[in-house]
């Protein structure tokens, strides 16, 4: 081992060998803390930015539908609580407003959005394992069955897989930034 060699796996890394909850709950992170590295750093302006002509994308409206989507499985989906994120929204263009950089919100304003809607997924998430597991059933009702957390688990794990690639491109186009992981030593920020 070198001087240079970590000499413990970053917090986000999942087990090499571990259960299948570790697994899931730690690709899960590994993905969060990739789309927030990514997403890391960035002024107002750079988060609204549109880098590349042929999408409407932006840094900061990824930051923000991620947000949503953490709300809507651990929040709605799954507990059938209220999804907090949505709630924030202007009645009747929540489509839009998740979507883009409001007027009146800063950088720190949408990172936090991001940050507290993680944090209550991780509460719900221990609760949840905690209490039942993976094989539990969720909230929400889909064509006569009712998905099981693992099942929304997952769904979500494919969401931030599909927009860290896009985040991917977004992020280049903006300043350069590229690779696959955050660095080891990167603190991992909620």
């Amino acid at each position: 081992m070198t001087e240079d060699t970590p000499t413990a796996d970053p917090a986000w890394e999942p087990p090499l060998a571990g259960s299948d909850a570790e697994h899931l709950t730690g690709t899960l992170e590994r993905l969060r803390a990739t789309f927030r590295w990514k997403a890391d750093g960035l002024t107002v302006d750079q988060l609204r930015a549109r880098p590349i002509p042929s999408t409407a994308l932006t840094v900061g409206g990824l930051l923000k539908h991620l947000a949503v989507c953490e709300d809507d499985v651990f929040q709605w989906r799954i507990s059938g609580r209220a999804p907090v994120t949505w709630t924030l929204a202007p009645e009747g263009d929540a489509e839009r407003w998740q979507f883009s950089v409001e007027p009146d919100e800063g950088a720190a304003d949408v990172y936090a959005l991001w940050s507290a809607a993680v944090d209550r997924s991780r509460d719900r998430l221990r609760e949840l394992m905690a209490g039942g597991g993976l094989d539990q059933p969720g909230h929400l009702e889909f064509e006569g069955s009712v998905p099981s957390v693992r099942r929304h688990l997952h769904d979500l794990i494919e969401e931030y897989g599909r927009h860290t690639g896009h985040l991917d491109l977004l992020r280049e186009a903006i300043d350069g930034r590229v690779g696959e992981d955050p660095p080891a030593d990167w603190p991992m920020l909620p």
